[in-house]
């Protein structure tokens, strides 16, 4: 008999590989488990086992896998049946969302040793500079690897350079498998047993007389056990008994103290009672009732809840009662900032059973998630950005998504481009879990479902304690700088509140989205604006490097003293930027303390930790923030909230544009004013008129949402429809054209009447120096999504099999919005 199984490789590549086993291996392997297997000449890969059969329908030479790696599955089968529904339906392969899912450290590849070859003896003079250089560092250590190679040359392109080596016979080549995983662990110190009688420490104390340190450590140990402190850790030791490490050695090796290493977890708190939870108003119970209902008839619940109407405690709620059932909850939100204020107030509630997951924690932290979850010895719940979807639930009782609306949810870079709102739907269709949606300003997609009866709606319409929503006025700048009002980009309205709240002891926040200092630097003379030398974009000028940097692929490059093109000094910056705003407030405000917040920084792990704990603090009386801070922040003592200019996010060509700056003006808006006193909230522009400042400022969702859908209604854009964006990107210009313009006519052939937009170029067309150019396919409801999808794959093999479009990367995003 033989015995065959079908893995899934972290590779994008649409299918499954057979591999054969043995009797043995047949009988232990479940779907789930890793594998080492060989791949390609001399590449070994870890494999996830789909299937185990006996039935070899493999068109090409089958290989024996090298070993296991597992004793139990590291995934689920529901996992498994949640990554293919993710594949087909995002048009992406399996092993892409394998690579998305799994924590990094379980995927062990395969490392490069370079050998010396010692059968052949060579002559120094037969090398030249680069392979003696080789040689030499191989006299010196048994192995390199190919990292180890190209710092000793100096260069990216080490491997013609090793090809030609062992070509000559000079090297030899091998393959070695490694993990990166390491456990952390922490030194604990204890009294050896027989000191712990009264009269034996008397005369080990006795015999230490002469060294009093060693007096004192020992001393301290035993009046720190004695005070129920069962695990001393040698750092507590030191510390407490103010003695050096060389002590704690030397009593170690005398046999008075025993010191012992374990591991500890990274991600779990100490097992403690939870904090009680708050009792909740007439309205939120009402809320409460109506969610666990529609809960019992396995409906979707949207919650639309205004700003700081007490969604959360909802949440919390509803994950209580879940956990006492022994099932897992997972939190999702859309951004890391949100998380670090909400860990600390899930974690005043449920302590130990709190896990957290998202992109800045390291891959040892991610690996120690994925375990506890899997392991599941207690019911545990998640919060995490978009990727905590993807772990490996085994009990899974409530999903809750929390400001549904953002964009932050969808992923657009690299496959799989999946929208973790819509995936976790799926999820908890599969898992039958419940699946709740939060937000103040529901994104239109998921209030028309609502509103055709596919979701359950639930409405908070008040504030927590019966708090007035913060009072919207318009500032009208082209009337302000006409009449000479405005100070730098403050108008004279916002910097009398501004006085008044800073009077009151209140804090402020400003809010503009673009960051850096300045989005042009222009040459007054000439009109010349520096451009990255990648992108078809002008660089941002950052003050506070002294730097002009691309925000789209990274380049940077000193600030000219004067215009390249002119040699003029009348250098001058147009737009601005938080950098800016944060400068002008140092100058209007010179005794107030100022922070911003946005990527540039908060790329440290515990940097949003600081900036949100200084506000909480009050150390911060005015926080600059880019749309980071709109997200579900809550600061109990911002009074007034200043948006700089609104225009900026009106006339963006997007058919979202205008939904977009509705939901991110009233989150904004939602950050003041959250306790007693009813805060207020400026919002500066050009066009105070316009219909959208207007539904702001009287907070009026429903009309924005009925003029919005029409318009979609109208122009056929979801949810009336879907859209399928294909992005075709190339070095060259005319093979990007010519690419997109073949496919766009492969794709005219399909039957059934679907709409092709393109190919077009979009507004930035050239990033990272290679050209973008965008196909969209827009699919009527009516129409079978699978066979068209089907047709685009097709279209899609063919494309690759054309000679001169091999290079042309072709990617498919499904609902790219």
């Amino acid at each position: 008999m033989q015995y065959f199984i079908d893995v899934i490789l972290p590779l994008p590549l649409e299918r499954y590989f057979t591999y054969t086993i043995n009797a043995a291996e047949f009988e232990f392997l479940k779907p789930g488990m890793r594998v080492a297997v060989p791949f390609g000449k001399s590449k070994i890969y870890t494999g996830i086992v789909h299937r185990v059969h006996q039935e070899n329908i493999a068109t090409y030479e089958v290989k024996d896998i090298e070993f296991i790696i597992d004793e139990d599955p590291i995934v689920t089968k529901d996992q498994l049946k949640f990554w293919e529904w993710i594949s087909s339906y995002y048009l992406c392969a399996v092993g892409q969302v394998m690579r998305a899912a799994l924590p990094k450290s379980f995927l062990l590849e395969s490392e490069t040793i370079v050998l010396k070859n010692e059968s052949t003896f060579i002559e120094d003079t037969e090398l030249n500079d680069r392979e003696f250089l080789v040689m030499e560092a191989l006299q010196n250590r048994n192995a390199l690897k190919v990292q180890e190679v190209m710092d000793i040359l100096d260069r990216k392109t080490v491997l013609p350079i090793l090809q030609t080596m062992l070509e000559k016979g000079y090297i030899i080549l091998q393959e070695e498998l490694y993990n990166t995983y390491k456990s952390k662990t922490q030194k604990y110190i204890f009294l050896q047993k027989e000191f712990k009688k009264e009269e034996r420490l008397k005369s080990v104390l006795e015999e230490l007389q002469r060294a009093p340190k060693q007096r004192e450590a020992v001393m301290t140990l035993f009046m720190m056990q004695a005070g129920n402190q069962r695990d001393v850790t040698k750092k507590q030791l030191l510390e407490r008994a103010n003695v050096t490490a060389a002590v704690i050695k030397s009593l170690v090796s005398k046999g008075i103290l025993n010191e012992v290493e374990k591991d500890i977890d990274r991600v779990l708190d100490k097992e403690e009672e939870g904090a009680e939870l708050f009792e909740l108003n007439e309205d939120q119970n009402n809320a409460l009732k109506e969610i666990k209902s529609s809960f019992e008839q396995q409906k979707t619940v949207l919650l639309h809840g205004v700003t700081s109407s007490g969604k959360t405690q909802l949440y919390v709620e509803l994950i209580k009662k879940q956990l006492e059932k022994g099932n897992q909850s997972l939190y999702l939100l859309p951004e890391i900032a949100l998380t670090t204020q909400l860990i600390s107030r899930l974690k005043n509630f449920f302590k130990h059973q709190v896990l957290v997951y998202h992109s800045k924690y390291n891959l040892n932290e991610r690996l120690e998630v994925w375990n506890h979850v899997i392991n599941a010895s207690e019911p545990y719940v998640v919060i995490g950005a978009r990727s905590s979807m993807l772990l490996p639930f085994q009990k899974l009782g409530l999903i809750i998504i929390d400001e549904e609306h953002e964009t932050s949810f969808k992923q657009f870079d690299p496959a799989p481009r999946y929208h973790a709102r819509d995936a976790a739907i799926v999820l908890g269709h599969m898992k039958k879990a419940a699946v709740l949606l939060g937000s103040a300003t529901p994104s239109l997609e998921s209030y028309y479902n609502a509103s055709s009866g596919k979701y359950h709606l639930v409405e908070l319409k008040r504030r927590f304690g019966n708090v007035q929503m913060p009072e919207i006025n318009m500032v009208d700048i082209k009337e302000k700088h006409k009449r000479k009002k405005m100070n730098g980009h403050f108008s004279d309205t916002l910097i009398d509140q501004m006085q008044l709240a800073f009077k009151e002891r209140n804090q402020v926040i400003l809010f503009q989205n673009r960051r850096g200092y300045a989005p042009i630097m222009e040459c007054g003379t000439c009109g010349n604006a520096p451009q990255c030398p990648n992108c078809d974009v002008s660089l941002t000028y950052h003050q506070y490097k002294g730097q002009l940097r691309c925000h789209y692929c990274g380049y940077h490059t000193f600030v000219p003293k004067e215009c390249p093109s002119c040699s003029s000094n009348a250098l001058d910056t147009k737009g601005f930027g938080t950098e800016q705003i944060e400068q002008e407030f140092r100058m209007l405000f010179p005794n107030h303390k100022v922070a911003r917040m946005d990527l540039d920084t908060t790329r440290g792990k515990n940097s949003y930790h600081k900036l949100i704990h200084q506000m909480d603090t009050g150390e911060i009386d005015c926080l600059v923030g880019t749309q980071m801070i709109t997200k579900g922040l809550d600061f109990r003592n911002v009074s007034l909230v200043g948006v700089m200019n609104a225009d900026s996010m009106l006339n963006f060509p997007d058919f979202r544009a205008h939904e977009r700056c509705f939901q991110l003006l009233t989150q904004v808006a939602g950050r003041a004013g959250r306790t007693k006193e009813r805060g207020k909230v400026l919002i500066q522009s050009y066009n105070p008129e316009h219909m959208i400042l207007q539904q702001v400022s009287s907070y009026d969702y429903n009309t924005m949402y009925r003029e919005q859908v029409e318009e979609r209604y109208q122009f056929k854009y979801p949810p009336f429809q879907r859209l399928i964006r294909i992005t075709f990107k190339h070095r060259d210009y005319q093979t990007t054209l010519d690419s997109s313009t073949w496919f766009v006519n492969a794709l005219n052939q399909i039957p059934h009447g679907v709409v092709v937009l393109g190919p077009e170029f979009p507004p930035v067309s050239r990033i990272r120096n290679l050209y973008n150019i965008h196909v969209i396919i827009k699919l009527a409801k009516q129409q079978s999504p699978e066979q068209i999808k089907g047709y685009i794959i097709k279209v899609k093999k063919s494309f690759e099999s054309i000679k001169q479009y091999r290079s042309v990367r072709c990617n498919i995003d499904v609902d790219a919005y």
